[in-house]
């Protein structure tokens, strides 16, 4: 049974936090849901729409940590049936389908093409086999085969050497922060509750089964207790943290992937591109995305302390940039080109395998003593992981509670009931109504002048910066800038040559004096340089030898198959002329 909706304009309008911290620490919760991620997120819509009285805690900002770090691919994943998990590429199919029906502007279609070149592995035959599926799953028939001169149309700046075609596919992309907060906000329309910077000290226990959580309030220092009859544990990589304090043995292997932005127009892709890496046959994917084009994903283990900002290794940059100007060497991109880089950190269930991109990304749900974990998965498959975990939740609710029907034809989002008159531009309506749901009236009718205009060199409006610092529980601002917006990672040197206007537009919404700006401001930029920006130039290895030393081995490979064909030529022709000879001799003998 679903709440009636509220019609708030905002999810956390002004004096939000301190009601929500008074109701954190007096009211009964059937569910408490500890991590701010899109798993999180979905369990709280999907909770707060059947009825059940649910809150969640999130240490930092929502969509902190790897919701806000993903490859922005809402897909079904190829390489997993070639992986032999077609059930996961099926489940991921199905939600890619919903996720596009029901949220334009936020979802939306992107085509994908493969490159083809002589010698691949998969061959053409096996990547047509594997499309087929795949789009079957889907319901569409939407792949094609390409010549050499058509994948070259397409791709004018790939790399041509031994190039055979390719194909062409359609999958789908986001704005994964922006998808958490429209979640978050939906959930706390229909009575879910929602708390960023509040970490989840410890586990409350009663009569041998966890019964609530000790949370802090890093803002304020204050700290309660919150009961609940279920809580779970939906922190991602932080997974084994929680499940520590029941003894229970880790079982997460975080791996790292990390990406560079270059501007689109020095790096003009149309559509994503996925090529293997000269140096292991990796996939790796060039993709347009807000105005930029992303290179990415590295797959490496992160060992460093989770709490602490994740960024892009001097390895990884060397790692993606070889795999740049191996594919693209026309273009002749150098690190100057670099607008920023993030990384993240995967919550991926550990088997022990030597190559980190050969661990399952499946999903896991565990139940102990009344803690139930949920992790790993993918973004695009976050409402069937929500829904798994409230039916494991069901059985230890209340009685009053245990009666509540999951109903999996939900859609991922509420469609919006509002039209908007201004901006005019269609395009800009429709990606206003798919972040911002019903919200997007209100934002528009926020807006001060001139603030309906794009900010220079981005997709975004700056009104849309106005809203995010009036309504939507921003309180560092980086929050603003990282995960609101994504101007931090669209614009040179983290959008420093901006911060001005932005002031101007967002310090009063804040409520922020001088000083606080000031210090804000300043440690905003720290942040950026040391995670968002490259390492230290003498840092980062020379990938151009490394491709030297590729090149001059692929050669001396093409010298030794070159003199093996032969040799093979040689071998067969003396073979058929041995045959011949023998039939000859045969032949003479008979007639004599």
């Amino acid at each position: 049974m679903t709440r009636n909706r509220q019609a708030t304009d905002a999810a956390w309008p002004r004096g939000w936090r301190e009601l929500a911290w008074h109701r954190a620490g007096s009211e009964p919760f059937d569910l408490i849901i500890v991590g701010g991620g899109v798993t999180g997120a979905g369990i709280l819509q999907q909770a707060a729409k059947h009825g059940l009285r649910a809150l969640l805690v999130e240490q930092k900002d929502f969509a902190w940590g790897t919701s806000s770090r993903s490859s922005k691919m809402v897909h079904g994943g190829l390489r997993y049936l070639k992986d032999g998990r077609p059930g996961l590429t099926l489940e991921s199919v199905r939600e890619r389908v919903r996720l596009l029906a029901a949220g334009p502007g936020l979802v939306e279609e992107l085509g994908f093409l493969i490159a083809a070149y002589k010698g691949d592995k998969p061959g053409p035959t096996a990547y047509a086999a594997g499309l087929a599926i795949y789009d079957t799953m889907g319901r569409q028939w939407a792949h094609q085969r390409l010549r050499r001169a058509e994948f070259a149309m397409l791709a004018p700046y790939a790399n041509r050497e031994r190039l055979t075609g390719g194909f062409r596919y359609v999958d789908a992309q986001t704005d994964d922060a922006r998808l958490v907060l429209r979640v978050l906000g939906e959930a706390v329309d229909h009575g879910g509750l929602a708390l960023n910077y509040v970490r989840a000290e410890g586990l409350l226990h009663a009569e041998g089964r966890v019964a609530g959580v000790r949370l802090h309030d890093a803002l304020t220092g204050q700290t309660v207790e919150a009961c609940a009859s279920v809580v779970i544990n939906a922190t991602g990589a932080w997974a084994d943290r929680l499940r520590g304090e029941l003894g229970s043995e880790a079982r997460i292997r975080p791996l790292r992937g990390s990406h560079l932005a270059f501007p689109g127009w020095r790096f003009p892709v149309a559509q994503a591109i996925n090529f293997s890496h000269p140096a292991d046959r990796r996939p790796v994917f060039a993709f347009p995305w807000e105005g930029v084009t992303l290179v990415g994903t590295t797959d490496v283990d992160h060992r460093a302390p989770l709490d602490a900002e994740p960024g892009i290794s001097p390895d990884e940059v060397a790692y993606l940039m070889a795999a740049v100007e191996h594919n693209f060497p026309s273009l002749g991109l150098t690190l100057d080109d670099v607008i920023s880089t993030w990384a993240g950190v995967r919550p991926v269930i550990g088997t022990g395998k030597a190559d980190p991109s050969k661990e399952s990304r499946e999903h896991a749900l565990w139940e102990e003593n009344g803690l139930l974990t949920v992790t790993g998965g993918k973004l695009t498959t976050f409402r069937v992981m929500a829904l798994d975990a409230l039916r494991a939740a069901i059985p230890h609710l209340t009685d009053a509670a245990r009666s509540v029907r999951l109903d999996s034809r939900l859609p991922p989002f509420d469609l919006p009931r509002v039209a908007l008159a201004c901006p005019p531009s269609p395009t800009l309506q429709r990606r206003l109504l798919g972040r911002h749901g019903d919200r997007a009236a209100a934002l528009v009718a926020l807006a001060g002048p001139d603030e309906l205009e794009l900010i220079p060199g981005t997709l975004t409006l700056w009104a849309e910066l106005r809203w995010a610092a009036h309504a939507e529980a921003v309180m560092r601002l980086d929050d603003l800038l990282l995960r609101r917006t994504r101007l931090g990672l669209l614009l040179p040197g983290g959008g420093e040559a901006l911060l001005p206007r932005i002031r101007a537009v967002c310090q009063a919404e804040l409520g922020w004096e001088d000083a606080r700006w000031d210090a804000e401001q300043a440690a905003y930029l720290d942040l950026w340089r040391a995670h968002y920006s490259l390492p230290p130039r003498d840092a980062i290895p020379d990938w151009r030898a490394v491709l030297d030393s590729l090149r001059a081995a692929h050669a001396e490979r093409a010298i030794r198959d070159a003199a093996g064909r032969r040799s093979r030529r040689v071998r067969a022709l003396a073979a058929v002329l041995a045959l011949a000879a023998g039939l000859i001799v045969w032949w003479a003998r008979r007639k004599a």
